[in-house]
């Protein structure tokens, strides 16, 4: 092996190294957050358009039930999403790592 291939190699490992760093520092939090901000965007559109499935009675469930067909699997996800998870305080407080 010669000393350019040595060198070569050596630096593709630190580029490597250096690219995960600054993913692990800088990009991942932001895309999960990113991501959570997202989330909590869709479950408020799900729960402006059916809210009954909670119980809350609403006077557009006639209109937004023609949006179930369309939302089907997201609705399935939704609903199973939300009655496991915490509550809003707890998931608003690990944004803010508290």
């Amino acid at each position: 092996m010669t000393v350019a291939d040595r060198i070569e190699r050596f630096r593709a490992v630190l580029e490597e190294w250096a690219r995960g760093l600054y993913h692990g520092m800088i990009t991942h939090p932001a895309y999960e957050k990113i991501e959570k901000e997202a989330e909590d965007t869709e479950d408020e559109f799900m729960l402006a358009c059916f809210p009954d499935a909670f119980g809350i009675p609403s006077p557009v469930s006639y209109y937004t039930a023609e949006l179930l067909p369309y939302l089907e699997d997201e609705f399935e996800a939704w609903e199973r999403r939300l009655w496991d998870r915490d509550s809003l305080i707890e998931r608003k407080g690990q944004q803010y790592h508290f």
